[in-house]
């Protein structure tokens, strides 16, 4: 018997990125004989990927702690992988890559990186066409070698964290990696009257202590707790971040708001969530705090009528 093809697949966070990266991981574990992987991901995103059947291995760091990025060091020293594949396309990741000393390292051609002074670290480039970050990781993937592609997105079930309401709820997580991606909370106030008159539903905001919103109904919790909320929700209410993709990979009806980034790219993947963008929106990376100016040109009506249509539909189909 030839012994294991070992593999590391680096992708360190953040949440939304991780799950568009499930796929393309799960592709190498199905795609090439004999593979054993490796997922190095920053510690507080490990229940991401706890339990993954396609992951023999997590290495977890955190990195405001000397002693846990040593023992991460010290464990990709240790082990002999045949190759990497660097999903993130950062420096720190490419940095993370060589650390490990493979063989050959894969990563994105320089036209698809943020820091292109990642592609040095380098030994194989791959382009992609593909317009999302879903199919661009699948497509790296293949250029590593994966010889079938599963888009699968292998979360696990979570477990119950905070308090949830009896019977069906619309479920949102206001709060985005930074302030131009998000919808102004007043407008979430406002849906969740619209939502309990209309639909009887309450809206339940997932989210820290500090976050209260008029006609909702809070939720505290981790990353298991928001995992199971999801699953039990009727529908999800979301702006361009990780509970949005994460209730996207579990195929929850729902609503996106996007506004400066391109849902083409960094939407909601498969059909179960409709987007809602200004046609004036542009895209933008600028992180700025408040909220970009073409969010606020999307109405709680216009949020409340698509998502009546995606719970009209899932009920038709019998989703829900």
């Amino acid at each position: 018997m030839s012994a294991d093809r070992r593999i590391l697949a680096i992708r360190l966070g953040a949440m939304g990125d991780i799950v568009h990266t499930l796929p393309a991981v799960a592709s190498l574990k199905h795609g090439i004989p004999r593979s054993r992987i490796t997922w190095i991901v920053e510690k507080k995103w490990v229940p991401l990927i706890d339990g993954n059947p396609y992951v023999d291995e997590i290495v977890s760091f955190d990195r405001s702690s000397f002693g846990a990025f040593r023992a991460a060091w010290h464990r990709l020293r240790a082990e002999r992988f045949e190759f990497a594949v660097d999903f993130q396309g950062l420096l720190k990741s490419a940095l993370v890559a060589t650390v490990a000393r493979p063989e050959k390292i894969f990563g994105f051609h320089q036209s698809l990186l943020r820091e292109r002074a990642a592609v040095l670290f380098y030994s194989h480039k791959t382009s992609s066409a593909a317009p999302h970050m879903v199919d661009q990781n699948l497509d790296l993937a293949s250029a590593a070698g994966a010889q079938s592609l599963l888009r699968v997105f292998p979360l696990p079930p979570g477990h119950r964290e905070g308090e949830l309401p009896d019977g069906p709820f619309v479920l949102t997580s206001p709060l985005a990696g930074w302030g131009a991606k998000q919808w102004p909370l007043a407008r979430f106030a406002a849906l969740g009257a619209l939502l309990e008159r209309e639909c009887g539903l309450p809206l339940v905001v997932n989210g820290p202590n500090e976050i209260r919103i008029p006609n909702t109904r809070p939720h505290v919790s981790g990353i298991p707790g928001l995992i199971e909320a999801t699953r039990k929700a009727a529908a999800v209410i979301g702006v361009d971040s990780g509970p949005l993709h994460i209730a996207a990979a579990i195929g929850k009806p729902g609503v996106a708001i996007f506004g400066p980034t391109d849902p083409a790219r960094n939407g909601p993947y498969g059909a179960s969530i409709e987007v809602l963008r200004s046609p004036r929106a542009r895209t933008s990376h600028k992180r700025t705090p408040e909220p970009d100016s073409s969010m606020f040109e999307i109405a709680p009506e216009q949020v409340m009528a698509a998502l009546k249509a995606r719970l009209a539909s899932h009920v038709e189909r019998g989703a829900i």
